[in-house]
């Protein structure tokens, strides 16, 4: 037994030494805001209007930025049918869309996939089916809150987040597109995990919904990543676009699964 432990350890190294290690996916999480202002999240930052003549020379600017990076599979916010999580949406793209689709699937992801040439856009968001949990089950985190009385004490901690979302919408006056989204993945502003952490503190015992809400929305960021894994394959430079509260658990997930490493986007996009 142990010869042969020996034996496959030898050969292991041996293929490493000899370059057939499969080499890794680069995946590059661009957290964004919502260009379209849909309203689905806890909180909203308001975006101006990037069909303006200036915001879309700026997008065009992000587009040609992030190309050098030279991706291979670009996988969006949006819910599309396995085994293949193709966004049927983009077969019909043409760059007339650009002048009348704010959203950033098209006015991003689009746009940079055929600046990349490529065929396909994968969409890889996951929603609850029918029998599937809430993925943020706020509302029990509230009602929880109630029960223990700790109403103001949430409020304090959400205003923070509300300080956070006006302070962005304000940078609009004076930022482009590309230093919007280079603020968008800062940890310490749209991209800021820490009100998932935070929530524990309001569990009490066996009463545990900020716990839970934690695990559930893991769980979709989870799924998320799963169904990315289905469409890549080694060697592949991937640009991930989704909201900025989506960033720090997908970069947890490329960053601690085998065969994936991280890739900043702020570096390409300050050019």
């Amino acid at each position: 037994m142990r010869a042969l432990v020996g034996l496959i350890c030898g050969l292991l190294i041996a293929a490493e030494a000899c370059g057939d290690v499969a080499p890794p996916v680069q995946v590059m999480v661009l957290g964004t805001y919502h260009m379209d202002n849909p309203g689905l999240d806890l909180h909203n930052a308001r975006a101006d209007d990037v069909l303006t003549p200036q915001r879309q020379a700026e997008l065009a600017a992000v587009a040609e930025a992030l190309a050098a990076f030279k991706p291979t599979v670009i996988a969006i916010e949006r819910v599309t049918p396995a085994p293949a999580y193709e966004d049927a949406a983009y077969r019909e793209f043409d760059d007339s869309q650009l002048a009348s689709r704010r959203d950033e699937r098209v006015q991003v992801g689009y746009r940079l996939a055929r600046l990349a040439g490529l065929k396909t856009v994968h969409g890889i968001d996951e929603q609850p089916g029918p029998g599937e949990p809430d993925y943020f089950p706020f509302e029990r985190v509230q009602a929880g809150v109630q029960r223990h009385g700790e109403d103001a004490a949430l409020a304090t901690m959400m205003s923070r987040t509300g300080k956070l979302i006006a302070e962005f919408e304000q940078r609009q006056a004076s930022s482009t597109v590309a230093e919007l989204l280079i603020n968008a993945n800062d940890p310490r502003t749209l991209a800021d995990p820490s009100m998932y952490y935070e929530l524990l503190a309001f569990d009490a015992g066996e009463d545990q919904p900020g716990a839970e809400l934690l695990g559930y929305w893991f769980m979709r960021n989870a799924k998320i990543f799963a169904k990315l894994m289905d469409v890549v394959k080694p060697g592949d430079r991937v640009v991930v676009l989704f909201g900025g509260g989506h960033k720090h658990w997908l970069e947890h997930l490329a960053r601690n699964t085998p065969g994936f490493e991280v890739v900043d986007p702020v570096p390409y996009l300050r050019r």
